[in-house]
């Protein structure tokens, strides 16, 4: 059986609303999973956290989360990520009020 490296993602949360965000194609940060740009390359993805890390006007705690590819494009491969951008869960606003 032939393991296949994870795509991964760098994702943060933004500083002012700390909604969740990941570094999108264009360098800007998106609240759009769909929108993120996916690393295929280990050591690409290093270097890209190294420089989004320094980004710290802007967001906190930035690390690289792993995904896959599924029907509708990006999907998280583990329940935190898919957690996490649903948005709060201890009352439905926001995000969790659209369903």
């Amino acid at each position: 059986m032939t393991r296949t490296t994870p795509i991964k993602v760098i994702t943060a949360n933004a500083l002012l609303e700390g909604d969740v965000v990941w570094l999108s194609h264009d360098g800007n940060w998106t609240r759009h999973l769909a929108d993120a740009l996916p690393f295929s390359d280990p050591e690409q993805a290093d270097a890209a956290l190294q420089q989004a890390s320094q980004r710290h006007d802007e967001v906190v705690g930035c690390y690289l989360a792993d995904m896959r590819l599924g029907a509708s494009g990006l999907e998280p491969t583990h329940f935190r990520e898919d957690f996490r951008r649903r948005g709060p869960s201890n009352y439905a606003h926001g995000k969790q009020s659209q369903g």
